[in-house]
């Protein structure tokens, strides 16, 4: 499943004109399809909100695998390509243009994103990490290595708890002008957090 999901993955166009402020990167299709395989074996696909989706990666995989998925994303530009990714593999997905702070959803969903590693600005995954934890009860997010302790303090303060940490260290395309190399390999963490039993949302 997660070898024919990255397949179609493979398929989907990135950032035409990428934007250096917002961090936009294509999250990698291999890492896209373990998230989301990873997350349908733990029952966590019915709802799944990206926040932050850009060109649609992760909702899309979510929804080629069942869930009713929610891209959201301040770049009206890279909703356009996230809209044509969707309909180029069949699948539906709601994406909506909105800065993610000002986003809200009433039901139970799981967040499933890949944040501003905040390379440009310190912190910059921290308001989608905030609003992953007020909106969601499971939470699936790629971050750079070394973020474990701002992550899990923040969790454990919003009354969540990280399940799993994985580690890969995976290869960023050229994506800018400074860029100088073709690749670049960077190592990164996914996290699966979870409510807590008890929890009260928001």
């Amino acid at each position: 499943m997660k070898k024919e999901v990255e397949m179609i993955l493979e398929k989907l166009e990135g950032f035409r004109d990428p934007k250096i402020e917002l961090e936009q990167y294509v999250t990698p299709s291999n890492l896209a399809s373990f998230l989301t395989t990873t997350a349908k074996l733990f029952g966590d696909l019915e709802i799944v909100v990206d926040l932050g989706c850009g060109t649609g990666i992760l909702a899309i995989a979510s929804a080629i695998l069942g869930a009713y998925a929610i891209g959201v994303d301040i770049d009206t530009e890279a909703l356009r390509i996230a809209r044509m990714n969707a309909k180029k593999v069949g699948v539906e997905v709601d994406f909506i243009a909105c800065d993610v702070s000002n986003f809200n959803l009433k039901k139970r969903c799981t967040v499933m994103m890949n944040p501003p590693f905040g390379i440009r600005k310190r912190h910059a995954d921290r308001p989608f990490l905030e609003k992953a934890l007020e909106i969601g009860e499971k939470i699936y997010s790629i971050h750079s290595a070394g973020s474990e302790k701002f992550v899990k303090k923040l969790a454990e303060e919003r009354g969540f708890t990280i399940t799993h940490i994985w580690k890969f260290i995976i290869p960023l395309r050229k994506t800018y002008s400074f860029h100088e190399k073709p690749f670049k390999e960077i190592a990164v963490e996914v996290f699966r957090i979870e409510r807590k039993d008890g929890s009260a949302r928001g």
